[in-house]
């Protein structure tokens, strides 16, 4: 699947958002670990490591004669026991019918590509009755927003299988479909990948309420012994999700920064969901109504509160909007004076005949 960037006032923005939060958690050896131990139900990944998985996808998906970047592969080692993961990323809104017989093509592949390795190690082995193939998982990780519907078994997908059915080959695909967690399911799991399906779960700022009501408990006991590259990679996803509600980089910036500190509660606290261009919007009805500099000055303001809510000085205030010290400062002084109760237009009123008077010079 190819990834499209296309860069946005705030930055670059990828389209494949999802892609790359689930390549992210399949792309990690320990989130990996983590989705087959408690995702799968399959007891025999009780006891996998991430030390047990290797990534074999840039071996196989030029195999496979499609191009899906957000396919992957997996080689697992338990116990001597070898057996490969084929794990596909769904996040359209409806199911793949064809699914079944893509991910037998894939199964072929590796199974092929295994008979000519151990062809070459060992010359004839394939022949004899003692040579197995090793076990394939078939996932699909689904993302979409309603049900899965697609055949899980290959056989439904063949006419008149019902008379031909011991003819056929078949097998069943597994799909874990992401909506199929509540939030509380996932605090109730408690591990780092919990957390990233909840960040990953994020649609549209209306859904960031939703990680108020997480316990402050969670956080806490989760973040205690995350490792950072782990933290990273949830302020990854979270950062993709707040590209697509066009929130300033410098906001991205700081609010990922609370994930990799372990100050998950303080970055709940400072955020505020928005969408930035309705922001813009209402600034402009504002401009028309009470005047072009007036509105900007507004707009302005609001921001500015916002940052001296963080606690920002008037310095990184000006680092952060790309405005001068001397435009920030007036402002400030007069938004502290309110703390904590700002009020934009309060402060408009008091700044405007300063602005006029130093438009008028």
């Amino acid at each position: 699947m190819e990834t499209t960037n296309k860069t946005t006032e705030h930055g670059v923005h990828n389209s494949k958002i999802h892609d790359n939060a689930a390549k992210i958690v399949f792309g990690d050896s320990t989130l990996c670990a983590q989705f087959l131990k408690g995702y799968t139900d399959i007891p025999f990944f009780t006891n996998i490591k991430p030390e047990d998985i290797e990534d074999v996808s840039s071996h196989f998906i030029p195999l496979f004669q499609e191009s899906r970047d957000s396919d992957i592969v997996k080689k697992i080692q338990i116990e001597n026991t070898e057996l490969y993961l084929i794990a596909l990323i769904e996040h359209q809104s409806e199911a793949d019918a064809d699914m079944s017989f893509r991910l037998l093509r894939y199964m072929v592949y590796v199974w092929t590509d295994y008979a000519v390795t151990q062809e070459k190690l060992h010359p004839g082995i394939t022949k004899s009755k003692d040579f197995l193939y090793p076990p394939i998982l078939p996932i699909i990780y689904y993302e979409g927003t309603g049900q899965w519907t697609s055949a899980l078994h290959f056989k439904d997908r063949v006419f008149m299988s019902d008379i031909f059915e011991e003819f056929i080959p078949d097998y069943k695909y597994l799909v874990v479909p992401l909506n199929k967690y509540s939030q509380e399911d996932l605090i109730e799991k408690g591990d780092e990948l919990s957390a990233i399906f909840i960040l990953n779960k994020l649609k549209s700022p209306s859904d960031f309420k939703h990680l108020k009501e997480i316990p402050e408990d969670y956080w806490n006991q989760l973040t205690k012994n995350t490792p950072p590259h782990i933290l990273k990679l949830m302020g990854s996803v979270f950062s993709a999700f707040l590209h697509t509600i066009n929130v300033p980089a410098e906001e991205i910036n700081d609010l990922t920064d609370h994930i990799t500190r372990r100050q998950f509660n303080m970055m709940f606290d400072s955020f505020e969901a928005y969408d930035v261009q309705e922001t813009r919007r209402i600034s402009r009805e504002e401009g028309e109504r009470a005047g072009r500099i007036e509105g900007e000055q507004l707009y302005l303001i609001k921001k500015i509160i916002k940052k001296i809510q963080k606690h920002y000085s008037v310095e990184r205030i000006s680092d952060n909007l790309d405005e001068s010290p001397a435009t920030i400062q007036p402002i400030y002084d007069l938004a502290m004076k309110q703390a904590p109760d700002f009020d934009a237009e309060k402060i408009l009123d008091q700044l405007i005949p300063k602005t006029t008077e130093s438009l008028s010079k």
